[in-house]
């Protein structure tokens, strides 16, 4: 079979599994995987939850992945070690260890593994970007291998995304948003660890990592997630040669993605175009 082409506008039926992901120790860790109810080869999407590092499940945003497993991709929803058990990078380590068994599972899931990308919400658009920047690095490889597939990402989608984590703190402190303040420092331990875990500080400080093309949605009325955290990203991105699109939804709050409404519908329609362009160049006529 070779690879169908992504058409944002297909209505496909939808089909979900549960798999176990992986196990250690500690625990086992699943996914759930949403297919469409047809022969072929389709583009695949990871999907991380948010949750600021500590909470959430890889249901979180089953609305959001229905809706693009609809379109023509398979999406990989998973769970990952939380906080404050397993303080950082561990969600990152987890990230990365799951491009790479989705990769391996491409024959499995009926998934091309060089379409891969991955849609991060919250601080799931951090652990996603982290992994996507630093796909070699060996902290974030600490999980066992798989194979000869690497961590890299075709693209990013980052929902209401902490891509600052050390501002984020900073805000919540001072809008007494403790819960955030709490979440942040059971997941880094310490500020020295929020600098060297943060994506703005990575493109602020010159470090040579990958910029794989990224999406972000950002809602107006976000009181998790400053305005000022995606534009500054948007900004210094673009500067380090970055191909980056930024798009904002007036009035919506945090996590507006998986509410049924009219900008949720336009925030998707995005997704998809945006997935669109940047496989196209790898898909095959069916």
């Amino acid at each position: 079979m070779v690879t169908k082409r992504y058409n944002p506008g297909n209505e496909y039926n939808v089909i979900t599994e549960d798999v176990e992901l992986r196990r250690d120790d500690s625990g086992i860790w699943n996914a759930t995987i949403y297919k469409p109810d047809s022969s072929g080869i389709f583009p695949g999407l990871i999907d991380v939850h948010g949750g600021a590092w500590n909470r959430g499940e890889r249901l979180n945003d089953a609305n959001m992945n229905l809706e693009l497993a609809k379109s023509g991709l398979v999406v990989c929803a998973i769970d990952y070690r939380l906080a404050p058990s397993h303080p950082y990078p561990a969600q990152i380590s987890d990230m990365n260890y799951a491009t790479k068994w989705f990769k391996t599972q491409s024959d499995r899931f009926h998934v091309d593994p060089e379409t891969i990308g991955a849609m991060g919400c919250s601080s799931g658009g951090h652990t996603v970007m982290m992994s996507a920047m630093r796909p070699k690095d060996k902290r974030y490889n600490a999980v066992l291998s798989q194979g000869d597939n690497d961590a890299s990402l075709l693209y990013t989608i980052c929902c209401w995304p902490v891509l600052d984590p050390y501002a984020r703190y900073i805000y919540a402190k001072e809008a007494g948003e403790n819960r955030l303040v709490e979440s942040t420092e059971a997941y880094f331990l310490d500020e020295a660890t929020m600098h060297e875990g943060n994506p703005q500080e990575i493109l602020n400080n010159r470090e040579e990592v990958l910029l794989p093309p990224t999406l972000i949605i950002q809602g107006t009325n976000d009181s998790n997630v400053p305005l000022s955290i995606p534009q500054n990203f948007t900004e210094s991105f673009s500067s380090r040669g970055g191909e980056i699109q930024f798009e904002m939804f007036p009035g919506m709050p945090h996590g507006f993605g998986n509410t049924p409404s009219e900008e949720s519908r336009r925030a998707l329609a995005l997704m998809k175009e945006f997935i669109a362009e940047r496989i196209s160049h790898v898909l095959v006529t069916a």
